[in-house]
């Protein structure tokens, strides 16, 4: 699906820069060009950002001691 119209940028080109390490919607712009012209796909360009961004595992050590 077409999220920007503007710049022809798809679902899966957001899907793709989340993947790669994309983490922003300023940087989403940049890599894709999405939102840089009219701007009324940035709200949906965001939501599909945040929902393919790769979950990071932090490990806390302190929890480890915890116990």
């Amino acid at each position: 699906m077409y999220v920007c119209i503007c710049n022809g940028v798809t679902d899966h080109d957001i899907r793709e820069a989340a993947e790669a390490g994309c983490g922003s919607v300023p940087e989403l712009t940049m890599r894709t060009g999405a939102g840089a012209n009219c701007g009324s796909c940035l709200d949906l360009a965001a939501e599909l950002l945040q929902a393919h961004r790769p979950v990071r595992d932090l490990p806390l050590p302190v929890l480890a001691h915890a116990a």
